[in-house]
């Protein structure tokens, strides 16, 4: 087997690896979501092109304070193909964040996007965790006007380390990018994953695990 052969059997591997590895290209020029079909596809159906109007593509509301007053003390107004159906197949999304003073966003993945963050008002802390052995935790405070990059799938948070209310715009890599929070999805699963196994993962008595899963 030639060592040209060899090297364009592994290029062309590279390329379909990388296509598949996100969502597709568009092949035309929308693919507006059609909520009402119940074909189950992979992203959403689209619409018949003559029905798309202007209100596809749009979406009010980024300039309305979200509601903080919960125990986070911060609120994700999102923006992606569940309220933008324009968005479908185009692989982008953006939320707005508020946080109340010294209010979180907790500690989530996003298993489909990266994000990349700005500050619109206010400080921040933020940080990323990075994957097994490491773990290491990447962090900075940000300042109005900064812009923070949260890679795909690793846990990551923010935190208003100021006294008056913070605001930030993020956008994302995916129509639809998904979060996970992490304290509700361990301990607020349902059915609940079996206390012993919790205790054991994170050193804990039984007792305390029961009480974190009452909390969620």
């Amino acid at each position: 087997m030639s060592t040209n052969f060899l090297l364009l059997s592994t290029i062309a591997l590279c390329i379909i690896c990388a296509v598949f590895a996100f969502e597709p290209s568009p092949l035309q020029d929308f693919c507006v979501a059609d909520p009402t079909s119940s074909a189950r596809v992979n992203g959403q159906v689209c619409k018949s092109p003559g029905s798309v109007g202007a209100n596809d593509f749009s979406f009010s509301g980024l300039h309305i304070p979200g509601n903080t007053s919960n125990p986070n003390g911060s609120r994700v107004t999102a923006v992606t193909v569940a309220q933008l159906p324009g968005l479908n197949t185009l692989g982008i999304s953006m939320v707005r964040i508020d946080y109340a003073a010294w209010g979180i966003n907790p500690p989530h993945t996003h298993p489909r996007a990266t994000e990349i963050l700005t500050v619109i008002e206010g400080s921040l802390e933020v940080g990323f965790v990075t994957s097994n052995p490491d773990n290491r935790l990447i962090t900075k405070t940000l300042q109005k006007g900064d812009v923070f990059v949260f890679p795909i799938g690793l846990v990551h948070f923010q935190r208003n380390v100021g006294t008056k209310n913070a605001v930030a715009i993020a956008a994302l890599s995916s129509q639809n990018p998904g979060v996970i929070t992490i304290a509700n999805a361990v301990f607020g699963s349902k059915p609940d994953i079996s206390s012993d196994v919790l205790a054991k993962a994170f050193q804990l008595d039984q007792s305390v695990v029961r009480n974190l899963q009452a909390k969620f």
